[in-house]
């Protein structure tokens, strides 16, 4: 049975709600803004700063609960992140990502069946375009069906299934679709159809169809056995 969202349980798990972050002072505030119900309900927001010049870590000040610095890299921030974290539960949010209002009681609904011990959402593109809905389309069907997720739909786990598997791999790319295979061997995921809202910036930049071909040559590549560190810079 469904939970009825917005009355919190003394016995619920607590979420910890991990934010990777690299000169992100643009968006920092408004995204640990966005989790102050989170916190005021019991859970706990940990920034997971790289090492920002820009002030990311002071505009994030009384914004969060737990802060730790690291050398850069999403994956080493994000296990820092991880080992400071007090939660049963942990989610990882990407900065520019925007989770559902309801969101706590989706996590737990998903982690209640019997075996599920981690999962992702469906994920919403902020811009407007029509080549974005199809985009959307694609990456829920392509995960439900594969069992593997990306940052972007923002994955969540029990820490003991995140122990289990050594957390997140230390490579520069696809530090998610690594975390997804991993967790996916203890047990398929829970995929909700509730919806964060990640921004379209990446395909806005540098366009819609020249950033879907690269992330599929990327993801590609990366099951084929490319090296990760390869791959980051052509990325980047």
């Amino acid at each position: 049975m469904k939970r009825e969202c917005g009355n919190s349980r003394r016995d619920d798990p607590r979420i910890s709600v991990v934010v990777p972050t690299l000169d992100e002072a643009s968006l920092v505030q408004a995204c640990l803004s966005r989790l102050d119900s989170l916190r005021g309900a019991g859970h706990e927001v940990v920034l997971a700063d790289g090492g920002s010049h820009d002030g990311t870590v002071a505009c994030a000040a009384g914004l969060h609960d737990r802060l730790v610095c690291c050398s850069a890299g999403r994956a080493r921030q994000m296990n820092a992140g991880a080992r400071v974290a007090r939660g049963d539960i942990l989610l990882f949010l990407h900065v520019d990502t925007i989770l559902p209002v309801d969101a706590v009681c989706c996590i737990l609904d998903g982690l209640a069946y019997p075996g599920a011990v981690w999962g992702r959402f469906d994920v919403c593109l902020s811009g407007r375009r029509s080549a974005f809905r199809m985009i959307e389309i694609s990456m829920n069907l392509r995960s439900r069906l594969s069992g593997i997720a990306t940052g972007d739909q923002a994955i969540f786990c029990t820490r003991e299934a995140f122990m289990r598997v050594g957390g997140y791999p230390d490579i520069p790319l696809m530090e998610d679709l690594a975390l997804s295979t991993r967790l996916r061997r203890l047990a398929a995921p829970a995929c909700l159809r509730a919806r964060v809202t990640t921004s379209s910036r990446r395909w806005e930049r540098a366009g819609v169809a020249a950033t879907v071909l690269m992330m599929w040559r990327s993801r590609l590549a990366y099951w084929l056995g490319a090296d990760p560190e390869r791959l980051a810079r052509r990325y980047r």
